[in-house]
């Protein structure tokens, strides 16, 4: 193993929480891929600050995006030759940009990690320790902003691009940003960046955020207590919440969930609705489902998707913004029981919730699944599953053992009511 291992939230890379659909409020539970995610993790580096981009360029005063919302993450789309269009996530939760090992190959970058350099050694939610390799990407342009230079991690994302139903070339960190004014508009599904230069008093409510870490972390109100949280873009969920200290009373749960995976292996999962109001400034969620962790607590996507957030990196501060101003309502948790590991052709059980309908048909880990209501996966994509575990009583799986064909119809159910 090549140099030290930091302690766990050194420079915390919480992303992306790819849950399958259970942590979006309103939709199922079914967890996701055990084996890509970085939530939950921090990294051990030689270098004395976390990777980003060697100069920033903005070449106009407003870079507008579209994104597609998929879940509660946003994917930006680029294009700046031949060969793209390329597709990101932006993580604000973690402190290095991973992207596809393809993309390094096609632009190598001219910084001082190259060929031969050490891997970046990851500890994830579990404690054990794996590495990825590291690279420089000489471009990255997105829109009229280009960032050249830029210090990554090789992560290969085709269980990512399967999971979200789109091809995925990389995860885009928070210190990738630091050089401008970054935008994540939820409701009107764009990023905007802009010049720092331009900063001017913008509408909502404006929190200071501490990012000695190189990612945001803000001061969140429960009930009479303050804690500190990640604002973390790479995660599904709406909230994670470290209960250690908070006194936190519960009117639903927590019960087991699925199970959360990690880069280096999986957690079982535990979910609850909190009794009393969570608030982000004067932003308040009212009763709010949350997913409880030993790690850091954190303000994931299905939280950010209420609010335009803005990120000023020179100064210190993050600004939300929604039309209205009344409480947030969190509806129910609903689920399927079950949660997938996928590629386009089949889907294979990740985890099946305990006590869940889904378990009482026999479900198992690691059963194969070819069609869903009666329709071939490669028709099923993140959004459209997580609209008919949303809105459907009950939904039928078609697995796959040898040459067996077998159907089973599972009931959806309220998880956390």
């Amino acid at each position: 193993m090549n140099g030290p291992v930091a302690p766990l939230g050194w420079w915390p890379v919480r992303g992306p929480g790819f849950r399958d659909s259970w942590s979006r409020a309103g939709v199922g539970v079914a967890l996701l891929v055990a084996f890509l995610l970085l939530a939950g993790c921090s990294v051990g580096s030689i270098r004395p600050s976390p990777p980003q981009p060697g100069r920033t360029s903005v070449g106009s005063p407003l870079v507008v995006l579209p994104a597609q919302l998929i879940g509660n993450f946003l994917v930006i789309e680029a294009k700046w030759d031949r060969f793209g269009p390329y597709r990101f996530l932006i993580d604000t939760g973690s402190s290095v940009t991973l992207v596809s090992p393809a993309l390094v190959q096609r632009y190598p970058g001219r910084g001082v990690v190259g060929a031969g350099a050490p891997p970046l050694r990851v500890r994830g939610a579990e404690g054990r320790v794996v590495e990825l390799p590291r690279g420089s990407l000489r471009r990255l342009e997105l829109g009229d902003a280009r960032f050249e230079d830029v210090e990554v991690l090789l992560y290969d994302c085709a269980p990512l691009s399967a999971h979200l139903g789109v091809a995925i070339d990389g995860v885009l960190g928070f210190p990738l940003f630091r050089d401008t004014l970054l935008t994540l508009d939820y409701p009107g599904q764009q990023v905007v960046l802009r010049p720092t230069a331009s900063a001017a008093p913008m509408p909502g409510t404006t929190l200071a955020f501490d990012d000695a870490r190189k990612t945001p972390l803000i001061s969140l109100r429960l009930g009479e207590r303050s804690l500190l949280a990640l604002i973390d873009s790479g995660s599904d969920a709406a909230f994670s919440l470290n209960p250690v200290g908070t006194g936190s009373r519960f009117l639903a749960g927590p019960t087991p969930g699925a199970m959360v995976g990690t880069i280096a292996g999986e957690r079982e999962q535990r979910v609850g609705r909190l009794e009393g109001a969570l608030a982000v400034g004067d932003q308040v969620f009212e009763n709010p489902v949350v997913d409880l962790t030993d790690e850091l607590s954190a303000v994931g996507g299905g939280a950010l998707r209420h609010f335009a957030v803005t990120f000023d990196q020179q100064r210190d501060q993050v600004t939300f913004f929604r039309e209205g101003r009344g409480p947030i309502a969190v509806p129910p948790l609903r689920s399927a029981g079950v949660s997938f590991t996928k590629t386009p052709a089949y889907w294979r059980v990740a985890a099946v919730v305990p006590g869940s309908p889904a378990q009482t048909a026999g479900i198992e880990r690691g059963d194969l699944v070819i069609r869903i209501n009666g329709e071939p996966m490669a028709k099923w994509d993140l959004r459209r599953y997580e609209q008919l575990v949303a809105t459907t009583e009950e939904v039928a799986f078609t697995f796959l053992a040898g040459n067996r064909e077998n159907e089973k119809k599972v009931k959806t159910f309220a998880l956390v009511p």
